[in-house]
C-alpha cells in the first residue's frame, strides 16, 4: 500500500469527519433555529424539505461536473461552502437570510456527499477490501462530536452563532489543508493500476438505471428512517415523551455513538459474513428500533430505541454506496452520483411524510411507516451480492491480490 493511498484515505476520513460535525450541528438545533426565525410548525416541514430537493441538484450537478475535473477538486470547495452555509444560518434573524443559507447549505451538501462517496468508493477498489463503512464511521464520530457541542449550545443557552463560529473557524482551516492529499484513484493517481484491473469489462459502460434502481430504492428507504431521527427525534422527545431541550439533543448523540460502533466494526462482518447478510441483520435491527420509539412510556425508553435504530441502519447506506461501485466499476463516478439523489429523495419524503402523520394522526403513529420501509429492504438485499467480476467470496478479492494485507494504515 503506498504512502499516497494512505494519505488520501486519511484525509477523506478527515472530510468525513467534518461533514459529520456539520450535519449534527444543524439537525440537532432545529427547534433552535425555528425558535430564532419564528418558524411555524406549517412552515417548518417546507424549510425541512428544500434542503434535500437542492442537495440532490448539487449532486446531480456534481455527476456532469466530474466530467470535467475530478471529485477532489469538487469536495474540496464544496466542503468550505458547508461550513459557511451553516455559519450563515446561525448568525441571521429574518427568514430570508435563513432560507438563503439554507439554500446555499443544500446545494454545497449535495455536491459534498456525492464528490466524498465518490472518492471512498474508487479508494475501495484501490484497496481491494472493504473500507467504505470505516469512512461512515469517521461522519458517525464527528456526528457524535456535533450533536455533543449542540448539547452544550442548548444547555449554556448559547446563540446558534456562538456555538458554530468556534467550530467553523477550527473545522475550515484544517479541511483545506487535508484536501491537498486526496486521490483519485480511478484517474491515474496511486492505486489507479489496482482500480483498472478491478474494473475489467465494465470500463467506461454506462449506468443502466434499471440495474441500479434496486440500490435506489434501498438508499431511499434507509435514508427516511435516518431522516426520521435527524430530523423529529428531538422533537418527538420533547412533544411527545415530555422530556427538556437539553435531553431532547440526546436521541441523535446515542444515534450518532451507535453508527459509529456499527460502522466501526462493520467491514470487519462485510469480509466476514459478506454484504448481504450484513445489509439483513441491519434492516430488522433497525425495524426493532423503530418499534421500541414507537410504543416507549417516556424518554429515556425512547432514546434507547433510537439506540437500537442507530446500530442498525449504520451499515445500509455505505453499503449501497460500495455495492454500485462494483456494480459500475467503469463509471462509478456517475452510479454514485445518481444513488446519492436518492439519499436527498429519502430526506425530502421522510420529513414531511413523518411531519404529516404526526400532525393529521400522532407521531408514534408515524413511526410504523419508516419501520415497514425498512423492513422492504430485505426484499432487495440480494441486490448487495457481489458478482463474478467484482470482489472474490463474500466482499474481497482473493487475498494475493488483497493490496491492503499487512497495512497498519487507516
Amino acid at each position: 500500500m503506498t504512502d499516497e493511498l494512505r494519505r488520501g484515505r486519511a484525509s477523506l476520513a478527515f472530510s468525513f469527519l467534518v461533514q459529520g460535525v456539520t450535519f449534527a450541528l444543524l439537525v440537532t438545533r432545529i427547534p433552535a433555529i425555528q425558535d430564532q426565525y419564528g418558524i411555524s410548525d406549517g412552515l417548518l416541514p417546507v424549510f425541512l424539505a428544500a434542503v434535500p430537493i437542492l442537495a440532490g441538484v448539487g449532486s446531480v450537478g456534481t455527476e456532469w461536473l466530474v466530467k470535467r475535473v475530478p471529485p477532489s477538486r469538487v469536495l474540496r470547495w464544496a466542503q468550505p461552502m458547508v461550513l459557511l452555509a451553516l455559519l450563515g444560518v446561525g448568525a441571521g434573524d429574518a427568514l430570508w437570510q435563513v432560507a438563503v443559507a439554507l439554500g446555499a447549505f443544500g446545494l454545497s451538501v449535495g455536491a459534498l456527499d456525492a464528490s466524498m462517496n465518490m472518492l471512498g468508493v474508487s479508494l475501495q477498489r484501490a484497496y481491494g477490501r472493504s473500507i467504505m463503512l470505516g469512512f461512515h464511521a469517521a461522519y458517525s464520530l464527528g456526528g457524535i462530536a456535533g450533536a455533543s457541542i449542540a448539547w452544550a449550545g442548548a444547555h449554556w443557552d448559547l446563540s446558534l452563532f456562538v456555538s458554530y463560529l468556534p467550530v467553523v473557524v477550527v473545522l475550515l482551516p484544517g479541511a483545506l489543508v487535508g484536501s491537498r492529499w486526496y486521490v483519485d484513484a480511478d484517474r491515474g493517481g496511486a492505486g489507479a493500476g489496482v482500480a483498472a484491473g478491478a474494473a475489467g469489462e465494465g470500463r467506461g459502460g454506462p449506468v443502466v438505471f434499471k440495474l441500479l434502481l434496486p440500490l435506489c430504492l434501498v438508499m431511499t428507504f434507509a435514508y427516511i428512517g435516518d431522516s426520521t431521527v435527524s430530523n423529529w427525534s428531538a422533537k418527538y422527545l420533547q412533544d411527545v415523551l415530555g422530556s427538556s431541550e437539553e435531553v431532547s439533543t440526546v436521541p441523535y448523540n446515542v444515534y450518532m455513538v451507535m453508527t459509529l460502533l456499527g460502522r466501526g466494526l462493520g467491514d470487519l462482518g462485510v469480509r466476514r459474513f459478506g454484504a448481504v447478510a450484513v445489509v439483513r441483520g441491519g434492516a430488522v435491527v433497525g425495524a426493532l428500533g423503530f418499534a421500541i420509539v414507537a410504543v416507549a412510556p417516556g424518554a429515556w425508553v425512547g432514546i434507547l430505541g433510537f439506540t437500537v435504530l442507530g446500530l442498525g441502519l449504520c451499515v445500509i447506506v455505505p453499503q449501497t454506496f460500495a455495492a454500485a461501485g462494483r456494480l459500475f466499476p467503469g463509471a462509478s463516478d456517475a452510479a454514485v452520483a445518481r444513488l446519492n439523489v436518492f439519499n436527498y429523495v429519502g430526506f425530502l419524503i421522510g420529513s414531511p411524510l413523518v411531519g404529516a402523520l404526526g400532525d393529521a394522526w400522532n407521531y408514534r403513529g408515524a413511526m410504523l411507516v419508516p419501520l415497514v420501509l425498512v423492513l422492504v429492504t430485505l426484499l432487495y438485499a440480494r441486490s448487495f451480492a457481489p458478482g463474478a467480476d467484482r470482489y472474490g467470496d463474500g466482499h474481497e478479492r482473493p487475498r494475493t491480490a488483497d493490496v491492503g494485507r499487512g497495512s497498519n494504515g487507516l
